[in-house]
């Protein structure tokens, strides 16, 4: 605050002075003395030697120089890229303040694992200006083992604050109210303020013209400026919590005059053993208020705000156009689809159960996950908070904005799952799902077309639809399948109302999922088109051993498939090709070798 230009480090009642001591002048040597605080001033005498001399500059002022005690409230709202002082590269930073023998610290509250803490305290102290005049705000590192390290320091000059005339002592904010969240804190009322800012101005003390008429607007006069209420408050939604309209006009033209506005500074911290370097900043404000004029109004409540706990349901129905990744046997290009998803900076991943032989792209889950969270409405912001390691004895808090990764998978059995495409959903802020898959493009992702509708899911609460998932290749985003999902966001009171469990597990409720049925048509007309395109009546399926070996191809006739095909349905269970052996020990089956076949 001292560095703003209109306020001229607040020296414009006195000056400050450095006093050292001896003549050395080597700078390793501290010669710090103190401090004298004074200003000087020349007048030109009258040409009449009769004639009074001006009157004296201390004389002038509307401050009185006399000792007086004042209560101090500094508020610490964060730091700011802090000096790293543990080995991990992080700090566990806390706020200790000082003036005179008197000290406040938030050492049992201190911050974990960060270098940008959110502090969000408030700390009032009682001191005698101008005995005890510099308020030093020190930001310390706290250890387990050994002393706590100094990260870095401000010092504030409260007796400049104090004398100044542009009354730094308490921000002027912008509305006057008598009750809510904003109430007036100071220890004058806005009329008795504008009175004591006229006279350090050397102006005649302010004039109001109240009308009895209450339809009438009030005025005020200073020096020869009329001001009216209405053109401050024309078209102001007036509230509850407003003061009277003569106070109200009254903090109107303080808000005109140069002096000190309700604000938060960011100062710059340091430390004596790297004196010219800063070691991060810290945003604060401080507030004074002299004893002889009773208690001040409450203080502003700036504790950081608490996350609320909400959990995110995701159904995932069906995928669509899924990018055929392997082939079988038969030389069909074919996919073992998996889909699996989380929420943005949390570790917990969880993921679907397996649809086998996909040979059109297309699977079957009716499969939900569960992602608990926190969040921050007004900052939309996920809170995350977790041990950085197994030893740590605190959780590191970090956030990030809310967003959903979804992305498909092929399972394969001895290799790594091959990964097809992703899909990255802002909840906040995220493109309407299509009503089908045939309509799923990747043009509804462009966030910037008009043509996008745009939903905010913590708004709209449920969604349900198709998405597309996408990859790249050669620097270009390609279409590698589509996901129909249904989207839900609840808060932990009405989880406690609607539960539903993971997967299909109970409560299976809210909605209730039956496992996945594929239609006998499909299966039936699947193995009729095969058949037909390849004029065959019997289907090959490798088999293996207890001892991992591979035997001969196992010539399954047709029919006796699509029974089994069909039984497996009814099992409600996918159309797993490698459960096949068990069911063939009760069939008729051929083994065929080169040139011969032989039944058992």
């Amino acid at each position: 605050l001292e560095k703003v230009k209109e306020f001229h480090g607040f020296t414009d009642f006195c000056d400050t002075f450095t006093l050292t001591k001896g003549k050395n002048v080597d700078e390793d040597e501290d010669n710090f003395a103190g401090e004298f605080k004074g200003s000087f001033r020349m007048y030109d005498l009258p040409e009449d030697p009769t004639a009074p001399l001006p009157m004296r500059y201390f004389d002038q002022g509307a401050v009185s120089t006399d000792p007086e005690e004042v209560i101090v409230r500094v508020y610490v709202v964060r730091g700011i890229d802090l000096q790293p002082t543990d080995s991990s590269g992080l700090a566990d930073p806390y706020v200790e303040v000082r003036v005179g023998d008197k000290k406040e610290d938030s050492k049992k509250n201190y911050i974990p694992n960060t270098l940008n803490p959110e502090f969000g305290r408030m700390f009032q102290l009682r001191c005698r200006l101008p005995i005890e005049k510099d308020l030093r705000i020190r930001v310390m590192d706290y250890d387990v083992i050994g002393a706590d390290d100094i990260i870095g320091e401000t010092q504030i000059d409260l007796e400049n604050r104090r004398l100044t005339k542009y009354r730094a002592t308490c921000g002027i904010p912008q509305s006057y109210s008598i009750s809510g969240p904003n109430q007036w804190r100071d220890s004058k009322v806005p009329t008795a303020l504008l009175e004591d800012v006229c006279k350090s101005y050397n102006l005649p003390p302010p004039q109001y013209d109240e009308p009895i008429d209450t339809n009438l607007p009030i005025t005020c006069r200073v020096g020869n400026r009329n001001f009216q209420l209405d053109q401050f408050e024309r078209g102001l939604v007036k509230n509850a919590h407003l003061g009277p309209a003569k106070e109200r006009l009254a903090l109107h033209v303080l808000n005109m005059l140069p002096i000190v506005k309700e604000h938060v500074e960011t100062r710059s911290l340091f430390s004596s053993l790297q004196p010219n370097t800063p070691q991060g900043q810290l945003q604060m404000w401080v507030d004074m208020f002299p004893v002889s004029l009773g208690e001040p109004g409450p203080a502003v409540d700036i504790t950081p705000r608490v996350p609320d706990e909400y959990v995110l349901r995701i159904v995932v129905w069906n995928t669509y156009d899924v990018v055929l990744q392997e082939a079988n046997i038969f030389g069909e290009r074919m996919s073992d689809i998996y889909v699996k998803g989380w929420i943005s900076g949390v570790d917990e991943r969880q993921k679907t159960d397996v649809h086998y032989r996909s040979l059109d792209g297309e699977g079957n889950f009716n499969w939900r996950f569960v992602f608990p969270f926190l969040y921050i409405p007004s900052e939309n912001m996920v809170v995350v908070k977790k041990k950085e390691h197994f030893w740590s004895l605190d959780e590191t808090e970090t956030r990030c904005r809310p967003a959903l990764v979804m992305q498909v998978w092929d399972n394969d059995l001895f290799n790594p799952d091959d990964f097809l495409g992703t899909l990255e959903l802002q909840l906040s802020n995220m493109p309407s799902p299509a009503k089908n898959a045939k309509s799923c493009t990747l043009n509804m992702m462009n966030s910037v077309s008009q043509d996008t509708k745009m939903v905010n899911l913590f708004d709209c609460k449920r969604l349900k639809g198709c998405w597309p998932f996408m990859n790249e290749e050669n620097g270009n985003q390609v279409l590698t399948g589509k996901i129909e999902m249904e989207m839900e966001i609840v808060t932990k009171a009405e989880e406690a109302l609607r539960p539903a469990g993971r997967a299909r597990e109970d409560p299976n409720a809210n909605p209730h999922l039956e496992p996945p049925n594929l239609s006998l048509n499909k299966i039936l007309s699947n193995s009729a088109e095969f058949t037909k395109d390849h004029n065959f009546s019997h289907i090959m399926l490798p088999m293996m051993q207890s001892t991992g070996n591979f035997l001969p191809l196992v010539h399954i006739p047709l029919e006796d498939f699509q029974i089994h095909c069909v039984e497996e349905v009814q099992m409600g269970v996918h159309w797993h090709h490698h459960r096949y052996p068990g069911w063939l020990a009760d069939r008729p089956v051929h083994l065929r070798h080169p040139g011969e076949c032989i039944s058992f």
